[in-house]
C-alpha cells in the first residue's frame, strides 16, 4: 500500500530534516548530519530518500568532489506540508491516525530534549502548557496572524553562537458551543 503524503511527513525522523530545510536553507546531506547528529549516516540516507521518492524534498544542485557527486537538497515551495484541500477528505481515522503521528514526532523532540546532560526547563524556557480561552472567529485570527508573524520573524535567524535550537509546537482544537 502507497504511503499517503502525511505518512511520509509524519515520520519523526523526516520531519526533523524537514525542519532543517525549513526557511529555503539548502543543505548537503553531511549538513544535514551535522544538524541531526544523533541519527546514523545510514538511517539519515534511507529517509533522504523516502523524502526524495514522495517529492517532499528536492535536489537542487551537485556539485563534483573527488570523483563522487555531493547533492544539496531543498524543500520545493510547499512540499513540507499537507494541503488544506487533502486535510479536508480525511475521516475522523485518518485524523486520529496523523494526530497519533504528529504526537509521536513531539514525544521524541521532548525525549531528546529531557535525555541531555542537562537540562533546566525554567532557563530554557522550555515546557508544556495548555490554556483555554473564548475569542470570537475575528479575534482568534488576529491572534493567529500576530503569532505566525513572530514565528516567520524567527525562522529567518540562522544558528549563532547564542542562538539555540528551540522547537514551539501547536495543536488547537475547538468547542462548538
Amino acid at each position: 500500500m502507497k504511503e499517503s503524503k502525511a505518512d511520509v511527513i509524519l515520520h519523526p525522523v523526516r520531519m526533523r530534516i524537514i525542519q532543517t530545510l525549513i526557511n529555503g536553507r539548502k543543505l548537503t546531506v553531511q549538513q544535514i548530519g551535522e544538524k541531526l547528529h544523533d541519527i546514523p549516516q545510514a538511517t539519515l540516507y534511507r529517509h533522504l530518500n523516502k523524502l526524495l521518492q514522495a517529492k517532499v524534498i528536492e535536489v537542487v544542485e551537485e556539485n563534483p568532489i573527488r570523483g563522487a557527486v555531493e547533492k544539496v537538497y531543498a524543500l520545493p515551495e510547499q512540499a513540507g506540508s499537507i494541503s488544506p484541500e487533502e486535510i479536508s477528505k480525511w475521516t475522523k481515522e485518518e485524523h486520529m491516525d496523523s494526530f497519533m503521528k504528529f504526537i509521536s514526532v513531539v514525544l521524541a523532540d521532548f525525549e531528546r530534549y529531557v535525555s541531555q546532560k542537562e537540562f533546566d526547563m525554567q532557563k530554557d524556557g522550555a515546557g508544556y502548557r495548555q490554556i483555554s480561552f473564548y475569542a470570537t472567529d475575528e479575534e482568534y485570527l488576529e491572534f493567529l496572524q500576530t503569532l505566525s508573524s513572530a514565528a516567520v520573524k524567527l525562522l529567518q535567524n540562522e544558528e549563532g553562537e547564542n542562538r539555540r535550537k528551540r522547537t514551539f509546537t501547536t495543536i488547537v482544537t475547538s468547542e462548538n458551543n
